[in-house]
């Protein structure tokens, strides 16, 4: 059903089914759907029927369009967050980590909730458009409905798909941050569920970090300035929970490795009382945007099981309850830095000495392995030779997007395509007085960027050497969306 071919036209909808409704409207919201011209002086929110057409088209025969969208999600469907999905390219959502949840994934996290608790409250800290509230209101008549979401048209899509279920009357939806939300005692126990936005650190502000920081220490488990915004949501769930809660959170499954995870592993096997892990590989097309492998993390506060089961689902279809997997002991959790080899069964990589099976070596002594250089501010220090307002000296041709290693079809024979980074050396007095008068400009625009205060800046000394590297003889893809690639570096290269 087309009925959005703009931001606007999608407000009209949202308004038209509701949205105001639902409690929390917030400032953001009004504003878009006057703009829409959605309010005025009549309120639409009071006209059930009325049909959210584009502006200018005139309405046809049969059912209204609002009728026929409040009949699409009393069946299940979300149409609203589809028409989102359509009118924001996948690039800019991903930017937002706004990523929709599969229905069966949905179903499966519900599900896996509904044989352990009948919640008082159910708390989606990344609610878009409503998908597991609205599922979740089907599922327990009573329980009351909490939302926080960032962008405020996906929050008046969420609020439509509630008032049009039946639901508005039970429900709060805060347009603002999950880690600034506060909830009131209630009975019973709160269920924790959703799709916390996915964001690397380098988007994370400073404020945010900072919270991050003080918030890990007082629950006494680590954290690190490198932490994505996934990360910082189980900080923040783990800070509002209480012992009888549960939660089910999908997110990008690499803190089960990398070093930053260390806060979610600590909050599993402490707060958090981590159940299960289940991750679902992006070869089987859960997650139409998400080219990576997603984690759907199983937990209830204030418990302490022996063993958290960790289980490679084969499908989606497989999820149904999210039983099943290895049962791994907290000791043996809490002896390894890494616990994706234990939940690809590979035990004895990590444990018993760390013997490997039969079979196996290890990279390591093959070759030494470094992650891809980091600058701090791609946009500053990245740039295409010649334009990068120093001089050419200091302009170092580099592999800087996953594609150029794909283009090379396995070996990098010239530096031809490939843009620069900008790489000055410690000590600008040893500069001539030309080139020092073309560097300092460069770090003037550098400072009005920010590229001083990034997280990386503020770590290194001076905060304008990026210290690259000398070139690796071999170079692979690193969390490209898609397979890995290596490719041969030819010398001299």
């Amino acid at each position: 059903m087309e009925f959005a071919t703009s931001e606007q036209d999608l407000a009209r909808a949202a308004v038209a089914l509701g949205a105001e409704r639902v409690a929390g409207w917030s400032d953001q919201e009004r504003r878009l759907a006057r703009a829409a011209g959605a309010l005025g002086a009549e309120r639409v929110a009071d006209w059930p029927d009325q049909a959210p057409l584009p502006a200018g088209r005139a309405p046809g025969p049969g059912p209204s369009p609002t009728a026929t969208l409040r009949k699409l999600i009393g069946g299940g469907a979300d149409p609203l967050g589809e028409a989102f999905c359509s009118l924001r390219t996948p690039e800019r959502r991903r930017s937002a980590g706004q990523t929709f949840t599969p229905a069966p994934v949905v179903q499966a996290m519900i599900g896996w909730a509904a044989a352990r608790v009948t919640p008082e409250r159910v708390v989606d800290p990344g609610t878009g458009s409503a998908r597991f509230l609205v599922a979740a209101g089907r599922r327990w008549p009573s329980a009351r409905l909490v939302g926080v979401e960032t962008d405020p048209l996906a929050a008046m899509t969420g609020r439509a798909a509630i008032a049009a279920a039946g639901f508005a009357d039970r429900t709060c939806l805060t347009v603002g941050d999950y880690r600034e939300l506060s909830l009131p005692p209630v009975a019973g126990p709160t269920l924790f569920i959703g799709n916390p936005p996915y964001t690397r650190h380098h988007q994370v502000p400073a404020e945010w970090k900072t919270w991050l920081a003080r918030t890990a220490a007082r629950l006494g488990v680590p954290a690190s300035g490198l932490a994505g915004a996934h990360a910082h949501f189980f900080l923040a769930t783990a800070a509002l929970a209480v012992p009888g809660d549960a939660g089910v959170l999908v997110t990008a499954a690499e803190w089960l490795d990398v070093n930053y995870g260390a806060l979610i592993r600590a909050l599993l096997l402490g707060p958090l009382g981590g159940v299960a892990v289940h991750v679902l590989d992006p070869a089987q097309g859960a997650f139409a945007d998400a080219l990576t492998s997603s984690a759907i993390t199983c937990f209830r506060p204030g418990t302490s099981p022996a063993s958290l089961w960790l289980r490679q689902a084969p499908s989606t279809a497989s999820l149904t309850d999210l039983s099943g997997g290895t049962p791994v002991a907290r000791s043996t959790l809490r002896a390894v830095a890494r616990w994706g080899p234990l939940l690809r069964g590979d035990t004895a990589a990590v444990a018993g000495g760390g013997r490997l099976p039969d079979g196996y070596t290890r990279l390591g002594e093959l070759c030494r392995v470094h992650r891809g250089q980091v600058t701090g501010a791609n946009k500053v220090w990245i740039t295409a030779a010649g334009a990068g307002g120093v001089p050419p000296t200091y302009e170092f041709p580099a592999v800087t997007r996953a594609a150029e290693l794909y283009r090379a079809a396995g070996q990098l024979t010239g530096t031809a395509g490939l843009r620069c980074v900008i790489d000055l050396p410690a000590d600008l007095g040893c500069l001539p007085p030309d080139e020092r008068a073309a560097v300092e400009a460069f770090l003037a625009g550098a400072r009005a960027a920010g590229a001083d205060a990034s997280y990386i800046a503020r770590h290194r000394a001076p905060w304008w050497r990026v210290r690259l590297r000398p070139p690796a003889p071999i170079l692979a893809s690193y969390m490209a969306r898609r397979p890995s690639r290596g490719t041969w570096r030819e010398p001299g290269t």
